[in-house]
């Protein structure tokens, strides 16, 4: 079971500062990518400005999204698009505004807070886009669906698992992933004070369901994860337990980091 601090008088900044290897991060930070770490949907990045015929132009069936990215990428293949190409892309996708400022604040409290990421992207784009940010050390572990280039230099998506999730598609579901990894990190007796949970997307509220009254949800503010949040403490008061902090610019989420970190948990 996550706590709160115990102690005599000492705010949690100092606990355990100085003493590296003696104490396991006392707060798990979880982010999405798209449209939270980078300002865009890294898939719409990719195809910008290349004509996709009409049956990739459509919208996917609820649910198939992964299968019709899959079908995207063979046709850019076919069309002689290779890993540099793919490369570049996701190098320059923005991040997302005070992101940058909110990876300055975490590098220098790294012995507080583990963080980790959760997509629905692909391990190429955000592997090069986080080591093109100079933030890939950052993140413990970093959860996505498989891709790769093949024999013919075409990048390659499959899905990351399976789950019996009806909320989610069907492969990825957040809530799993997250679930997992806490009872992962607990059977290694890590076992974190406060869950903080960064996100946008519709896929993100199905994983910020497990939250705790100790932890806190950061949407970005007028996106799905927001509005469905909203929708849930309307109809169903007190059914969603964290803290909400919704967010224009991660520097919000840095604010309130600092200002907890200061007080006494």
């Amino acid at each position: 079971m996550r706590r709160c601090c115990e102690g005599v008088g000492l705010p949690c900044l100092f606990k355990g500062v100085g003493m590296a290897g003696a104490r396991p991060p006392r707060f798990l930070l979880v982010f999405d990518f798209d449209e939270t770490i980078v300002d865009e949907n890294s898939d719409d990045s990719v195809v910008r400005g290349r004509a996709l015929p009409e049956q990739l132009r459509q919208s996917p069936r609820e649910g198939s999204y992964n299968e019709h990215m899959q079908r995207v990428l063979a046709f850019l293949g076919e069309q002689g698009v290779r890993a540099s190409d793919f490369r570049a892309v996701y190098e320059n996708i923005p991040l997302s505004p005070g992101m940058a400022e909110l990876f300055q604040f975490l590098s220098k409290q790294h012995e507080l807070f583990e963080l980790i990421l959760i997509s629905d992207a692909n391990m190429f784009g955000i592997e090069a886009k986080l080591r093109a940010a100079g933030v890939r050390s950052l993140f413990r572990k970093i959860f996505s669906n498989p891709a790769s280039f093949d024999r013919r230099g075409f990048l390659t998506l499959g899905p990351y698992h399976s789950h019996k999730c009806l909320q989610c598609p069907a492969n990825m579901c957040k809530r799993k992933i997250l679930t997992e990894y806490l009872a992962e990190r607990a059977q290694e007796e890590v076992e974190f004070q406060r869950v903080f949970y960064v996100g946008d997307g519709a896929n993100d509220f199905c994983p910020s369901g497990t939250l705790t009254a100790a932890d806190v949800a950061f949407p970005r503010k007028g996106y799905p994860m927001h509005r469905m949040i909203q929708e849930m403490q309307e109809k169903q008061p007190g059914a969603f337990q964290a803290a909400v902090v919704p967010w224009e610019s991660a520097t919000e989420v840095a604010r309130y980091l600092q200002e907890l970190l200061k007080r006494k948990c």
